[in-house]
């Protein structure tokens, strides 16, 4: 059976992202080795915003709100990658993904770069010396007060899928529905 024709039968004719019929054709998804199970089956629309990712349109991946529960791999790894590049946080930290889909959806960003610290050549490291990678949780190692937001963020709050900064010592996470900038010794990798 030909690739077109497994992902055909998988999505049942439809864009695996958005829900479409119309001008389905199949998408590797990087780094990918051409099977079934590393593409999708994607709409003319949704193909073009990936290869462009610097025009990507917030309406149109109001779609993922579904999508991104599907239990192919390849979606889970497209969806972290688009919600990443839109810098929505609150979807991201609804995704759970396994840690080897993580690591995949991590390893290159939607415009073809890599999106690891190391390949930036930022170290960012925790309280203990840990090297911090987009996505990882960490714990706060003591209370710190919140500039601007009226609240004292308590030792021992996780924050879940926190992204880099350009600055080697910050990190930015949400607590207490607020992204905030973390300064990354105060945190321990959990």
């Amino acid at each position: 059976m030909n690739l077109e024709t497994q992902l055909k039968e998988r999505s049942h004719e439809q864009c695996e992202l958005c829900g479409s019929s119309d001008n389905l054709a199949p998408y590797g998804v990087a780094p990918s080795d051409g099977s079934a199970n590393q593409s999708l089956y994607l709409c003319d629309h949704c193909r073009n915003q990936l290869d462009t990712p610097s025009e990507l349109d917030r309406d149109h991946w109001r779609c993922l709100n579904e999508s991104m529960w599907s239990t192919v791999a390849a979606v889970q790894v497209m969806a972290y990658r688009i919600l990443n590049a839109l810098s929505d946080q609150d979807r991201l930290e609804m995704l759970y993904l396994e840690d080897d889909v993580l690591q995949w959806a991590q390893a290159q960003a939607l415009n073809g770069s890599s999106s690891s610290s190391t390949d930036r050549g930022v170290s960012v490291r925790d309280s203990n010396g840990t090297i911090l990678s987009e996505g990882d949780s960490v714990t706060l190692i003591k209370d710190l007060e919140v500039k601007g937001g009226g609240f004292t963020a308590k030792r021992g709050t996780i924050v879940k899928n926190i992204r880099l900064t350009d600055d080697p010592k910050l990190i930015e996470g949400k607590i207490n529905g607020s992204t905030i900038v973390l300064v990354a010794a105060y945190m321990k990798k959990v």
